[in-house]
C-alpha cells in the first residue's frame, strides 16, 4: 500500500513538475532503476512493490512520443541512448539473475547442479562484455561494524565507488569479452562434451575444507554482498569436477573485471581470499613427507584445466605423484587468477597467499633441520619459483624468499631475513642434494623479471662500489702508473702462489698498462669497460697449460661458449631493459668508498664454495659456476666491473671472482707437482665425461681432475660472455 501511495505522489510530483527534454526524462528514469538495485536493502521485496514498473513505463512513453514526433526509420535520442546503453540487456539480465543467483550452489550435488553452473557463466560471460553492469550484483548489506565512525568511513567509500554519473553513463573502459570469456568458453558453458575426468582435483576434498577469516579482514567487512561470488564459491567444492572447473572460470573472469568497487567487494566481503589459500595448505600438506626431487622436477607440466591424469595409465607413476599434481594444479590456478585479476584485487590475493600460505605453511617446513624434508620443500620450492609467471605472485614470492630489505648487508646482520639467511646456508650445505637444489633454487630465481631479486642478493652490496680502492691520479698520469704498472693492479709475478707460473702465461706490462679506458670528465678512473681482449685473455689464460685437456677434444673450445652467451645475454637485457640501469658505473668521486665492503650474504656462500671447486663434486661445481655465470651476465656496470673486470684496483680485504679463481690456479699448481701423469689422467676424465671414453677403474684424484676440468670451462665461459657484453655496449 505504501508503496503504491508513493508511486500515485510520484506522478504528481511528475505532473505538477515543468517537463524536461525527452532524453533527460529518459536518462532520469533509467538512473532511478539502476540506484534501486545499489541501495536496496529489502532483497525479498517483490518488484511489483517497488517503483520500477512505473519508471519502465515511463520510459516505454517517453520512446513512443519520441517516435510519434519524428519521422519515419528515423532513430531518436532516447533510442540511441537505449541501444548505446543496451538497457534491454540489462534488464534481461537483471530479471532473470534476479534473486536466482543466491540460490545457485547452495546445496551440492542437485540434479539441478549443471543448470546452476552454466546460468552463473552466462551471467559472468555477460558481465565481462559490459563490467559496469557488476555494480547491480553488489547488494548493500549493513553488517556490524565497530563504531559509528567506521560505518562512515565505509559509507563513504562506497558512495564514492558508485557514484551516480558512473552508473548512469558510460564508463568509457574498453571491453574484450573474446579475451577471456572466449578463451575459457563460458559463453558456451556446455559440459556435456567435456572429458569426465577434468580437474578432479579441484573437487577432491573441498567440501571437507574449513574456511576461515584473514586476521584483518575479521576487523571490518565492507557493507557488501556478492552472490554471484558466493555461489561460484560454492560450487568449486562440487563432487563433479566438470562443476568445479566452471566454476573456476567463472571466478576467473569475475576477479578480472576493472571495476574497484567489484574488486575491493571481491576480496574483502568474500571467502575468495580464504579458498585460494586454505585450498594450497590442504593440498601442500597432502604431499607425502618424503618425494624425490627429480620427480618434483620433471612431472609434466600442470595446467589447471586440463588435469585428466590416472595413475593406471601412468607408465611413470611415483608414489605421491597424484597428491604433487593436484598441488600444482591449484597452485597454476591461483597463479592464473591471480595474473588475469584486476589490480588491486590482484594485490589482495597474493598478499593472502604471502601471509596464509608462504608464511604459514611452506617456512615451516623450509626452516626444519630434517635433511629429508628440507630437500623436498625446497624441491617444492623450486617448482613453484619455475611455474610462477604472475608478476604480482612472484613479488610476494620474492619478499617471502628475500625479505624487503635494499640497505646494504653487513656481516653481523646477515640473518636479518630468517628465511633468506637458511636458503643462503643451504647453498654449502653439508648435504650435497641440499646444496644443488637450493643453488638451482636460486638460479631460477634470478632468471625471473623482478628488479628486487638481484637488487637484495648483489646490488645493493655493490652501489657505491667501495669494493674498488681509489688512488687519485695527476693529469699528466692519465690513468696510470706506478713502476710501469696501474695503480693497485694484479701482478701475478709478486704473488707467492704463482712463482712457478710460465711466462707464456702472464700479460706483459705494457699490455697491463694498456688495459684502461681513456680518461672522462665524470670517470677518469677506470670505468669497468677495459679492452675486450685484455679481458679474454686474462680468463683464457688463467688456467696453466698443463692443466688444461679441451684442446685434446674437438669442438670444445672457447668459440662454443659465444653463441650461447649471447643468446642468454640477449634475454637478461629483455628482462633488465625497463629497470633503467645505468650504462657506466657510479663516479668514484661521488662513492662512498669509506664504507666497509662486505660482498653480501650470497656472493659470500659463492665465492667460498668457488675457492673449494678442486675438492668438491662435480655436480656442486657445474651449479656453482652455473649460478656465477648467470650472475655475470646481468648488464649492470658495477656487476660486470666486480665479476667480470680482472684489471678492478680491489680495496684491502676485498676479493672479486677473478682474485678468488686467481688462488684457485694457484693451489693447484702446487698439487699438479704431486700427482703422477697428470695430463692424461686429466685427459682421460674429461673424455669420459663427454662419453668418448667407457667407464673404467676409478682413477686416483678423481675429485680433483673434474674440479679442474670445470675450473677451465668457467674460464672459457666468462671470457665469452665478457667478450659478448664488450661488444653489445660498444654496438650503437
Amino acid at each position: 500500500m505504501f508503496s503504491k501511495f508513493t508511486s500515485i505522489l510520484q506522478h504528481a510530483v511528475e505532473a505538477l513538475a515543468p517537463s524536461l527534454p525527452l532524453q533527460e526524462d529518459f536518462v532520469y528514469h533509467w538512473k532511478a532503476i539502476t540506484h534501486y538495485y545499489i541501495e536496496t536493502s529489502d532483497d525479498k521485496a517483490p518488484v511489483t512493490d517497488t517503483n520500477i514498473p512505473s519508471h519502465l513505463d515511463q520510459m516505454l512513453g517517453i520512446l513512443l512520443q519520441e517516435e510519434r514526433e519524428r519521422e519515419f526509420g528515423v532513430t531518436g535520442p532516447c533510442m540511441e541512448y537505449l541501444l548505446h546503453h543496451k538497457i534491454l540487456e540489462t534488464l534481461y539480465t537483471l530479471g532473470k539473475a534476479d534473486k536466482l543467483i543466491r540460490l545457485c550452489g547452495e546445496v551440492l550435488a542437485t540434479p539441478t547442479e549443471n543448470e546452476e553452473i552454466q546460468f552463473l557463466c552466462i551471467v559472468c560471460a555477460k558481465l565481462k562484455q559490459n563490467p559496469y553492469l557488476v555494480n547491480f550484483f553488489l547488494e548493500n548489506k549493513l553488517k556490524s561494524l565497530a563504531s559509528k565512525g567506521t560505518a562512515d568511513v565505509i559509507s563513504e567509500d562506497t558512495s564514492k565507488g558508485q557514484g551516480q554519473d558512473s552508473l548512469s553513463t558510460d564508463t568509457g573502459q574498453s571491453c574484450q569479452p573474446e579475451e577471456l570469456s572466449g578463451a575459457t568458453g563460458l559463453e558456451h558453458a556446455e559440459l556435456d562434451d567435456e572429458p569426465p575426468h577434468q580437474l578432479d582435483d579441484l573437487s577432491t576434498s573441498l567440501d571437507n575444507l574449513t574456511v576461515t577469516s584473514l586476521p584483518e579482514a575479521t576487523v571490518i567487512r565492507p557493507n557488501q554482498d556478492y552472490n554471484l561470488v558466493n555461489s561460484l564459491l560454492n560450487l568449486t567444492r562440487s563432487p563433479d569436477g566438470r562443476i568445479a572447473v566452471k566454476a573456476c572460470e567463472g571466478l576467473m573472469l569475475l576477479v578480472s573485471l576493472p571495476e574497484p568497487a567489484a574488486a575491493r567487494c571481491l576480496t574483502q566481503s568474500t571467502c575468495l581470499c580464504e579458498l585460494l589459500t586454505d585450498r594450497l595448505a590442504s593440498l601442500y600438506k597432502a604431499l607425502p613427507q618424503s618425494v624425490d626431487p627429480l620427480d618434483i622436477e620433471t612431472v609434466e607440466a600442470i595446467n589447471w584445466g586440463l588435469d585428466s591424469y590416472s595413475h593406471k595409465e601412468d607408465a611413470s607413476a611415483f608414489p605421491g605423484k597424484r597428491a604433487l599434481i593436484s598441488f600444482l594444479s591449484w597452485f597454476d590456478y591461483c597463479d592464473q587468477l591471480i595474473k588475469e585479476a584486476q589490480k588491486t584485487a590482484a594485490v589482495a590475493l597474493a598478499k593472502a597467499v604471502h601471509e596464509r600460505f608462504f608464511i604459514g605453511v611452506m617456512e615451516p617446513q623450509l626452516m626444519q633441520t630434517s635433511e629429508m624434508g628440507i630437500l623436498t620443500s625446497t624441491a617444492l620450492l623450486h617448482r613453484i619459483v619455475r611455474q610462477v609467471t604472475s608478476d604480482v605472485l612472484l613479488q610476494e614470492m620474492v619478499f617471502f624468499i628475500l625479505g624487503e630489505q635494499r640497505e646494504p648487508e653487513t656481516l653481523a646482520e646477515i640473518s636479518r631475513h630468517p628465511l633468506r639467511h637458511r636458503l643462503i646456508e643451504h647453498c654449502d650445505h653439508i648435504s650435497d642434494e641440499i646444496s644443488i637444489m637450493t643453488l638451482r633454487m636460486f638460479e631460477h630465481l634470478l632468471q625471473k623479471p623482478n628488479e628486487h631479486i638481484l637488487y637484495n642478493l648483489v646490488l645493493r652490496n655493490l652501489e657505491e662500489r667501495n669494493y674498488t680502492e681509489y688512488k687519485p691520479v695527476c693529469p699528466e698520469d692519465k690513468d696510470v702508473v706506478e713502476n710501469g704498472l696501474i695503480a693497485g693492479a694484479v701482478d701475478l709475478e709478486e704473488d707467492p702462489l704463482f712463482t712457478d707460473i710460465s711466462p707464456d702465461n702472464t700479460l706483459s706490462n705494457q699490455e697491463w698498462l694498456s688495459s684502461s679506458p681513456p680518461a672522462t670528465p665524470d670517470h677518469p678512473k677506470n670505468d669497468g669497460k677495459t679492452e675486450v681482449h685484455k679481458i679474454v685473455n686474462s680468463f683464457l689464460c688463467l688456467v696453466p697449460d698443463e692443466a688444461k685437456s679441451s684442446y685434446h677434444v674437438e669442438g670444445t673450445g672457447y668459440d662454443t661458449y659465444l653463441r650461447d652467451a649471447h643468446r642468454q645475454f640477449r634475454d637478461y637485457c629483455a628482462i633488465c631493459l625497463r629497470w633503467e640501469w645505468p650504462g657506466s658505473p657510479k663516479a668514484l668521486e661521488k662513492c662512498n668508498l669509506e664504507a666497509t665492503f662486505f660482498e653480501g650474504h650470497f656472493l659470500k656462500v659463492l665465492f667460498d664454495r668457488m675457492g673449494r671447486i678442486l675438492d668438491q663434486p662435480y655436480d656442486v661445481n657445474l651449479q656453482v659456476t652455473s649460478v656465477l655465470s648467470r650472475l655475470s651476465l646481468f648488464p649492470h656496470p658495477h656487476i660486470h666491473e666486480y665479476l667480470l673486470d680482472p684489471y678492478v684496483n680491489l680495496a684491502s680485504g676485498c676479493r672479486s671472482l677473478f682474485s678468488v679463481i686467481v688462488r684457485v690456479v694457484g693451489d693447484l699448481m702446487v698439487r699438479i707437482q704431486r700427482i703422477q701423469d697428470f695430463t692424461p689422467k686429466l685427459l682421460l676424465v674429461r673424455k669420459r665425461l663427454l662419453g668418448l671414453e667407457p667407464e673404467g677403474p676409478i682413477i686416483d684424484h678423481i675429485t680433483l681432475l673434474e674440479g679442474v676440468i670445470v675450473l677451465e670451462e668457467f674460464c672459457k665461459e666468462l671470457a665469452a660472455i665478457a667478450f659478448v657484453k664488450y661488444h653489445a655496449s660498444s654496438t650503437p
